[in-house]
């Protein structure tokens, strides 16, 4: 088990209740943390809209979660 320290913004903060947290987590990718926190939580991550972050760089889904890494799960943004 690892520890990821994760910060939620928007709607996510809104459905988790707090705006970060630090949990332990068997997750292998991204994609596989954002499913473990959604069934915890009962927050439905959308990964086709969605981005999510790890130490401060936008990556993939499938990037590798390590010890100590911090996400961020970025919902779509909107501008005008």
């Amino acid at each position: 088990m690892k520890s990821v320290h994760i910060h939620y913004y928007g709607p996510f903060r809104e459905a988790a209740g707090l705006s970060e947290e630090t949990v332990k987590s068997g997750a292998v990718t991204a994609a596989d943390l954002s499913d473990e926190i959604g069934r915890q939580r009962g927050i439905r991550f959308d990964l086709s809209v969605l981005r999510v972050a790890l130490n401060d760089r936008i990556v993939p889904w499938t990037a590798e979660v390590a010890d100590g890494d911090i996400v961020v799960f970025l919902p779509p943004f909107a501008g005008g």
